[in-house]
Formats: C-alpha cells, structure tokens, sequence
C-alpha cells in the first residue's frame, strides 16, 4: 500500500513566466526536506469526463511546455461556450442543434490572438490520446467523437490515438481495480482487464518501461490553498502528488497531471481515484510525478454540487484558456512542486 505524507508550504505565487519563482517556507513540523529535480518541458496531462475537459484546456493553454493529452469520456474544447444551459444540451449525454467542432475551434484562435492561450502551432506535434466507451451513457460517442475530429484540425494524424471500440462505461477503465465495468457508478474506476493508464501513457511518451508490481513512491499531501491562493476558492484545500522514490531521492523527473471526474473528488471516493487507477504504477517505475489536484463541492453560487471542474465558466469566465482561475491554480502546483524552496515533509498527514 501507498503511504500518504503532506507536501505543505506557504507560499507566496508569482504567476507569470513558466518557471515561476515561488517563495515557500516548511511548517515547523517538517522533520525533513528533498527537492524535486522536475523538467517542464515535457508536460502530460489527462482525465476523465469533467477531468477530460479540464486536460483540454489546460493542454491548449500551456501547449507550449504541455506535449501531450489523453482525454477519457469529453468532449471538444468550449463544448459548453461558457454556460451550463449549452453545456447539458450538447456536451454530455445528448448533442443537440449543429455545433462543428470547426466552429467551436475558433474560439481557440481568439484566445490565441488575444495571448491568452499558447500558439496553436505548438499542437502540430503534440501526443493526444483518446477514449470513449461504447457502453458509456453519460457521456455519449457523438460527444468525444467532436473532440476527436477537433484535435485532427491541429494536431498531425498520426499523433492522434482514439480508442472507441471497447465495452466500457463511463469509467476510468484498469486492469483489475474498481467496479464492474459495465456499470457507471462511484468511484467511477472500472475492473475492465484493460490498462488505459499504460496504453495513454506509451502512446504520450515514448519508451516507457513496464511497471513491477511494487510501488516504491509515496503519496503526498499538499496545500492548494496556501500555493495558489485566490486562484484556488472553488478548489478543496487538499490536493495530492504522487513521487516515486527516484523522484524524491533527487533524479530528473517527469511532470504528468491527472484530472478526476465530476463526483470522484477525493471528499467522494476517498483516495481512490489517486491509487486505483494504474497511473501511479507507470510513473514510480519511469521517473514520472503525478499531480492530482482536487475539487470541492459547492451547494452556493458558484454552483457545483458535483465537484467537477470548470468546463462551463462556474468558476471564472476565462475557465478555457490560462487566465481561467483554475488553470492557473493548477499551474502554480506545477510551478511549486519544480521550486527549488518545495519541501516533501515525511511527517504523515493527519
């Protein structure tokens, strides 16, 4: 089993350039620091339904040191074009009206001209890896099928993989964790003898090597709110990161960022969507740190009672591109974790 530490600092974020300088100081119950040596050149992302979208657009807001995305149970960037009203009449479990992925493509130009995303050319080479489940409901084929017909608009066809045959639910699909693949239910893992995680992952980067059955890493704790700040208000105050011993023990690491579903927060499923989903065992045996970073629910405005992430604008109006509150949350994470004042306390999380 995994053990879980807490990653805490305050922190002081400048967000800006990519290596952002971070002004961070252990909690005085820190019994030990390491620093991580992480190279952000080479970014992955992914994650599943609202977590898919949320790939996405962080993907095409950092395309420049974000090489690559796998998308499971989403659709195309903007589906929702910023209001829940479009978003649950076209992007979930129905597609209604005549919206070309082409069409919504374009807002990803404006963004582009206005600086607000990287240069779309960045996609060009980009590795993007795709999944829809055949039994999937809630978020129908017709759905990622856009997304799929959108990433060829950018991104060479042989960088692009689309998995779409498979008798699958609306589940992160493993080998042998979670619940019977047929059904879509909490916590929305499915034992389905299929390893998504390691066919997206070979399909991002190239020349991994297959995991033993022994983890070595750890899972951290870290706290979202003291590293991004206001950027965090509709995140929980508890995100995670998982760091192989490798990584911890100061060898150059990789950075992939994985992004749950609507109700598959970590206040819903535990740390099952963190463990259980077979990316952990890829990364702790190829130098990859895996950051999962973590909703909340919210009863008030702004309304999310299913913990999602931002794919309609609940949380800022700029939710698809790099001035989107979440995005740079999710950035300044990044960021942290490369600092060089980052501290992995081993005292263990309460």
């Amino acid at each position: 089993m995994t053990k879980r530490n807490r990653l805490s600092a305050a922190c002081v974020v400048a967000l800006g350039a990519l290596f952002t300088t971070n002004v961070c100081t252990a909690d005085s119950h820190d019994e030990s620091k390491m620093a991580l040596n992480l190279n952000l050149t080479n970014v992955t992302v992914s994650g599943l339904s609202s977590g898919g979208y949320m790939a996405t657009q962080f993907h095409i807001a950092h395309s420049d040191w974000v090489k690559g995305a796998g998308v499971l149970a989403a659709g195309p960037y903007f589906c929702a074009k910023g209001d829940i009203t479009t978003a649950l009449a076209q992007c979930v479990n129905k597609v209604e009206g005549d919206t070309s992925a082409t069409e919504l493509a374009q807002t990803a130009k404006k963004y582009e001209e206005q600086g607000k995303i990287a240069s779309l050319d960045n996609l060009k080479n980009a590795k993007v890896w795709l999944f829809h489940g055949t039994q999937d409901n809630r978020v129908i084929g017709d759905v990622s099928d856009k997304l799929h017909e959108q990433y060829l608009t950018w991104t060479d066809t042989q960088n692009v993989k689309y998995i779409n045959d498979k008798p699958i639910a609306h589940v992160f699909p493993t080998q042998n964790n979670g619940v019977n693949c047929m059904k879509s239910e909490s916590p929305f893992i499915g034992n389905c003898d299929y390893d998504a995680a390691g066919d997206m992952l070979n399909h991002l980067i190239d020349g991994l090597k297959t995991p033993d059955d022994a983890l070595s890493g750890t899972v951290h704790s870290l706290d979202q709110q003291a590293i991004a700040g206001d950027s965090a208000k509709t995140l929980a105050s508890e995100g995670f990161v998982y760091v192989p011993a490798s990584c911890a023990e100061g060898d150059e690491c990789r950075v992939h960022i994985s992004f749950h579903g609507c109700n598959q927060y970590a206040e819903t499923v535990g740390d099952a969507y963190v463990t259980q989903t077979g990316i952990n065992e890829w990364a702790d045996d190829n130098a990859i740190v895996v950051l999962y970073p973590q909703t909340k629910k919210s009863l008030f405005m702004p309304l999310n009672p299913q913990g999602c992430w931002d794919w309609w604008g609940y949380a800022s109006p700029d939710y698809a591109n790099r001035e989107g509150s979440q995005v740079k949350a999710v950035t300044s994470m990044v960021h942290y974790l490369a600092s060089d004042s980052a501290a992995l306390s081993h005292k263990k999380a309460n």
